[in-house]
C-alpha cells in the first residue's frame, strides 16, 4: 500500500477530527494544533525508533486511530468477551490525541557522522527538548483538558496508553488496564503501530 504524503495525512487527520470530535472546545484545540505555536503536524513520533521523520507523529496518530477501530471491531465478533461500545468521538479523541505530549517536544540539531565514502559530514537529527516535563500520557491529558473535557475512560486510556512499557508501578498499570478496557485497547493499537507498522528495525 503506497504511503501517503504528509499533506494527505494532514487533510485526513483534519477530516476525521472534524467529523468525529464535536465536543465543546475541540475546535479551539484543533486551531491551536494548526497554529504556528504547535509543530504537531510536522513533528516526529520519536528520535530514532518509529516515525523518526518529519510528519511521523501525524502518521502514527492516524495509524493508531485505524488500529483502534479495527481492534474494537474484532472484539465484537467474539463469543466470550467483547469491549464495551465506544462512540466514534471517544475513539477519535483517544487515538488522534494520545501523543499530543510530543507536540513541541523535539528539536533538530546537527551531528558529525561518516557518509558512504567514509568522510565525516554534518547531518541533522532529532533530539528531545522537553519544555513541559509532565510525563507522557499524563501530559497529553493535561494539554487536551486546557481546551475540552475528557470523560474518565478517555482520560485513563490516554494516560495509560504506554501500558507496561511505561516506567510506572506494574500493579498500578495492571489495575488501570483491567478497570478501563479502552486503555488496554488503545495500548494494543499503539504498540501495533509502533512495533509493526512503523518500526525501522
Amino acid at each position: 500500500m503506497p504511503q501517503k504524503t504528509p499533506e494527505e495525512n494532514k487533510e485526513e487527520f483534519i477530516r476525521i477530527y472534524k467529523e468525529c470530535i464535536t465536543r465543546k472546545g475541540a475546535d479551539k484545540l484543533l486551531e491551536y494544533m494548526l497554529s504556528e505555536e504547535s509543530d504537531f503536524f510536522t513533528a516526529p513520533a520519536s528520535t530514532r525508533y518509529h516515525g523518526a521523520y518529519e510528519g511521523g507523529l501525524l502518521a502514527h496518530s492516524l495509524n493508531v486511530y485505524y488500529n483502534l477501530k479495527a481492534y474494537l471491531e474484532r472484539t465484537r465478533c467474539r463469543d466470550t468477551f467483547s469491549f464495551p461500545e465506544y462512540t466514534e468521538e471517544s475513539i477519535a479523541i483517544c487515538a488522534l490525541l494520545h501523543d499530543l505530549c510530543k507536540m513541541n517536544f523535539y528539536t533538530v540539531d546537527m551531528r558529525n557522522t561518516k557518509n558512504a565514502q567514509g568522510q565525516w559530514e554534518k547531518v541533522p537529527y532529532y533530539k528531545i527538548d522537553d519544555r513541559l516535563p509532565y510525563g507522557h500520557g499524563e501530559k497529553s491529558v493535561f494539554l487536551i483538558q486546557f481546551f475540552m473535557h475528557l470523560r474518565r475512560d478517555e482520560a485513563m486510556a490516554i494516560r495509560w496508553h504506554m501500558g507496561f512499557s511505561g516506567p510506572e508501578d506494574a500493579n498500578t498499570i495492571g489495575r488501570a488496564l483491567e478497570r478501563y478496557p479502552l486503555a488496554f485497547a488503545l495500548h494494543v493499537a499503539d504498540m501495533e503501530a509502533s512495533y509493526f507498522l512503523e518500526s525501522t528495525e
